[in-house]
C-alpha cells in the first residue's frame, strides 16, 4: 500500500493523560495491564512481552558527536523480508505497542510502512522516537497510524542543531525537521512530542566549551509553535548511562527557563522531565544503588536489534543482556526460551533507570489484594 492510499483510521490513537506519559509505575494499574503485571510478580513467564523496542535498523543520516548509541551504530539492518515476517509473528502474539526506535533511525528501513501497516492492522498500539529527516515519507502512515511520535531535536535554532545534530551531508537538516513536525502536527492522530537532551561539551580542564542550555526556552516555545503535545527536557549521559555532573548554575539556568515554559501549558501542550534530569535537578547521585537481583520489567518489556534482542534498551548491544537473534528463530520460539533474568539489576544497572520505581513495586504485587480501583486503560506503553 503506497502512502496515498492509506486509510484514515479513527481519532482514537493518542494515548490520553499527555502528563502521565512519565508515570512508569501509574500505567501499571490499568485493567489491561495488571493481570500480566501480577504473573510477573509471581513469578511466572508471559506467552509474549507487552511492550517492543524494536530497532529496525543501525544505520542513521546524522553524525551526532554525542550520540549514546554510538557503539551499536552503522551494524546492518534486519532484513526487509526477515522484519516483514517479524512483524506478523508479533501481530499474531500477545505484544499490545511497539516503539520504533534506535540505534540508527528507523525510517530508513526500507520496509517501515510495511511494518507500521501490518502492526497497525492487527490493533497494536505503535510509538516512534526519530530524529525527523525522513517524517515527509511516510506522512500518511505516521499522521494516520501511530499513537505518537517523538522528534529529537536536542535546540531550538539552527546553529545550535548544527553544532550538536550535523548532518552526514553539507546542508543542516534543521529546516526539514521543523517544516516535517509541521506538516505532521496538522495532519496526525496521535500525539507528536519535541525531545530537548540537555548537552555540554568541555575542555581538559572541565570547563564548558559549548552547551544548548541556553535555548530550551526557545526550543519549548518553537514545539508549541509548532504544534507538539509536549515538550520533554532529558539529561545528558555518559556511554554507560550515567548522568553527567551539572553545574549549580546550569540547573538553575534550565530550571529558569522551564518554569516560564510552565506559562505556555495547558490542556493541549504540557512540559515534561525525563526521570534522569529530576534525578539531576533534585542533586541526586548519578549512581543509583539497587538491592534486587532480577529486573521484572524484563519480562514485559523487551528490545529487538539487527544485532541481537536484548533485556531492554539500557543494555542494547551488551553481550551480557542479549538474550537471542531474531535472525535464527521465530520470536515466539526465542521468547519461550529467553532468559530474562541475565542482568542483575544490582551489578548491572547501577546507573539511574525509569523503571526502577516499577521494579521495586512488582514484587509487592504478588502479597497485595487487587486493587479495587484500577484504571481505565489509557497508555499501554508501560
Amino acid at each position: 500500500m503506497s502512502d496515498s492510499t492509506v486509510a484514515q483510521p479513527s481519532t482514537s490513537l493518542g494515548t490520553a493523560f499527555v502528563e502521565r506519559n512519565l508515570d512508569l509505575v501509574g500505567k501499571l494499574y490499568q485493567r489491561s495491564v495488571y493481570p500480566s503485571v501480577l504473573d510477573v510478580a509471581h513469578g511466572k513467564r508471559l506467552s509474549a512481552p507487552l511492550v517492543v523496542d524494536l530497532d529496525p535498523t543501525t544505520v542513521c543520516d546524522l553524525a551526532c558527536p554525542e550520540c549514546i548509541s554510538s557503539q551499536v551504530l552503522h551494524h546492518g539492518q534486519i532484513g526487509q523480508d526477515r522484519i516483514v515476517r517479524l512483524a506478523h509473528e508479533l501481530a499474531d502474539s500477545d505484544v499490545r505497542a511497539v516503539i520504533l526506535i534506535g540505534g540508527g533511525e528507523p525510517l530508513l528501513h526500507r520496509s517501515v510502512g510495511e511494518i507500521i501497516e501490518v502492526l497497525h492492522g492487527a490493533g497494536i498500539k505503535l510509538g516512534l522516537v526519530t530524529n525527523g529527516t525522513q517524517i515527509h515519507r511516510h506522512i500518511d502512515r505516521l499522521a494516520g497510524m501511530l499513537s505518537w511520535v517523538r522528534v529529537s531535536l536536542d535546540a531550538g535554532s539552527a546553529d545550535t542543531y548544527q553544532a550538536f545534530r550535523p548532518s552526514r551531508g553539507k546542508r543542516s537538516a534543521f529546516p526539514q525537521v521543523i517544516e516535517n513536525m509541521r506538516l505532521l502536527a496538522s495532519r496526525k492522530q496521535g500525539r507528536l512530542g519535541y525531545s530537548f537532551l540537555l548537552m555540554q561539551r568541555f575542555d581538559e580542564a572541565g570547563n564548558v566549551t559549548d552547551s544548548n542550555y541556553h535555548e530550551v526556552y526557545r526550543a519549548g516555545v518553537l514545539a508549541k509553535e509548532i504544534g507538539c503535545d509536549y515538550f520533554e527536557v532529558k539529561a545528558m549521559l555518559d556511554q554507560d548511562h550515567y548522568t553527567v555532573n551539572q553545574r549549580a548554575e546550569d540547573i538553575a539556568s534550565v530550571e529558569e527557563q522551564i518554569a516560564r515554559l510552565r506559562e505556555l501549558e495547558d490542556g493541549s501542550f504540557h512540559i515534561l522531565y525525563s526521570s534522569n534530569w529530576q534525578a539531576v535537578r533534585a542533586s541526586a547521585d548519578s549512581v543509583q544503588p539497587k538491592e534486587y537481583h532480577s529486573c521484572a520489567v524484563a519480562e514485559l518489556r523487551t528490545t529487538i536489534t539487527p544485532t541481537g534482542v536484548f533485556v531492554c534498551p539500557y543494555h542494547r548491544g551488551n553481550p551480557k543482556g542479549r538474550i537471542g537473534d531474531i535472525q535464527q528463530s521465530s520470536f515466539a520460539e526465542l521468547w519461550s526460551s529467553a532468559d530474562t533474568t541475565v542482568i542483575d539489576p544490582s551489578e548491572d544497572c547501577r546507573f539511574v533507570c525509569a523503571r526502577h520505581d516499577t521494579n521495586q513495586v512488582i514484587p509487592l504485587l504478588a502479597e497485595r489484594p487487587e486493587p479495587a480501583d484500577l484504571t481505565e486503560d489509557f497508555d499501554p506503553f508501560i
